[in-house]
This record gives C-alpha cells, structure tokens and sequence, in this order.
C-alpha cells in the first residue's frame, strides 16, 4: 500500500524485491472451520474506500463524509505497522461509526523470510506457525479494544515477496494459515491484503485452500474503479462479497477544507461490526 503499511523507506526497499449497500450474512461459504450457527452475521459494504497510513481526525472523517467513500481502512497494530496512530481509539471508531463510516480493519504481521527489507518482525520455516497464532491474538485484541466485535474481519497484511522462492512461499502459508486459524478460533473472520503479483497470487493460486483466507483485497494499480473486469483469477473465486481492489495509491485529496494523501479502493468484503 503506497507507503501506508511500512514506512516509506522499509516500503521501498520491498517494491524493488519484487452503491453503498451493507449485507448481513453474505459470503459464510467462502471461510473454512466456521460453524455458520455460532458466527454473527457479517457486515459487508459496496462501494468505494479509502485507505491512509494515519487513522484521520475525527473532524476530517466528517469533512469526508461525503458521500463518495463510504469505507476507511484503518492500521489496528501489528509490529510492523508503519506510522503512529493516535487518532485511532475506540471513541474515535465510535464516533465515525455513529455518522455512517464503515471501518476496515488491517493488522501488519510478520513479513516474507526472504524479504530484503529490515522489518521488525519477519517469519521463518521454524517461527511461522507459532507467530501466526500469536499475531492473530494480538490482532483480535487490537481490534476488540477498539470497539471491532466478534464477527469482523480482519485483513492480514502482506507485502510482496518472491513467490517462486519454494521454501519462502510455505513459510508465508503456513503463517498465514496459523493466523487465520487463530481468528476464526476467536470468531473473527479472515482477510488478507497482497499485491496480485505476488502475495495476493499466493493466495488465489494455492492448491491447498484449507484455513486459507476467505476474502482477498488485491493491490493492482490500474486506476480501474472495479473489483470483476479486472480481477486477475477465476470468475468463481473470492465471490459473494469477499473482494477489495487498490486500485489508486497516493492520490492527494481535499474534502471539506482536510488534505489527505490517501490510496483508493473498490470495496465489495465484509466490513468491522461496530456499535
């Protein structure tokens, strides 16, 4: 995510390695190990999002509130984690809850062993699948502080790495795994962020789905407000409210007297259930 996600130099460094409607209950088929009977019913938005490293003031999300994004992706922790967030506090997701915003949330795990980037945490073949279940109770805690309840999604962020690299790409899926296992043990609902070349590929090309995430936010920046005539895998996966595309990244923007660097999404995937 344009520098959102790391810091803008750890960021860099990886690049050169490599209708608003809400929906209850849509796309329960697409998450392995649920027991729909014991799971909230999830909250879904279509329609456009935005992302920015920092969680805005609670006067610029109502100079935003628009109309034309109905969605925020915020940064609820990882070690990883790119930028301070001292906006972001349960009141703060209360309050542009209570006024309409639907709130994305994003964690920053642990990161590709064969990364060149120096990163706080980065996984290996031996850590990954105890730093899997430790990041997602972290992540769940985050959230849940926050006001995110049981129920919500929470995109797990990786950056792109080499996924020809064998040994490095199971690594990442077994940490993957682990994590997702772990937030839908705690009954929070599995997302990942990943860039279609890379991440996002390892994601959608895997031949072993299980405890795989159940939603897919894809970064492909071809300006194409869209998540279908664009969607780079099978028609039939990722369906039923389960995609969101970055299509845009550090697009500079005014609203209501607040300048904001942000990255533009199509959003048609569950959403935080908040209030």
């Amino acid at each position: 995510m344009s520098s959102h996600r790391l810091s803008k130099k750890r960021r860099y460094i990886v690049w050169g390695v490599t209708g608003v409607a809400v929906v209850a209950g849509a796309g329960i088929a697409a998450q392995t190990s649920m027991a729909a009977t014991t799971w909230p019913a999830q909250k879904t938005f279509t329609g456009r999002a935005f992302d920015t490293c920092t969680a805005p003031s609670l006067a610029a999300m109502k100079a935003w509130n628009t109309g034309y994004y109905g969605a925020a992706a915020v940064y609820v922790g990882g070690k990883n984690r790119g930028c301070n967030q001292p906006n972001l506090t349960a009141s703060w997701v209360k309050s542009v809850s209570s006024i309409g915003w639907k709130l994305i949330p994003i964690y920053v795990g642990a990161q590709p062993p064969c990364q060149t980037s120096s990163n706080p945490e980065k996984l290996t073949a031996s850590t990954a699948a105890s730093l899997g279940t430790s990041d997602a109770t972290d992540a769940v805690a985050k959230a849940s502080a926050l006001g995110m309840k049981a129920g919500s999604p929470i995109y797990l962020d990786m950056e792109p790495y080499d996924i020809t690299n064998k040994s490095c790409n199971t690594a990442v899926l077994t940490y993957v795994r682990a994590f997702d296992k772990q937030l839908r043990a705690k009954t929070y609902r599995a997302g990942y962020y990943g860039f279609s070349s890379s991440s996002a590929k390892a994601i959608a090309t895997a031949s072993d789905k299980t405890d795989l995430p159940g939603n897919l936010w894809y970064a492909l920046w071809d300006q194409k407000d869209t998540t279908t005539t664009d969607w780079p895998w099978g028609a039939t996966q990722f369906t039923g409210h389960s995609r969101g595309h970055q299509y845009m990244v550090n697009s500079k923007e005014t609203r209501g007297g607040y300048t904001i660097t942000v990255d533009r999404d199509t959003w048609d995937a569950p959403v935080a259930i908040t209030g």
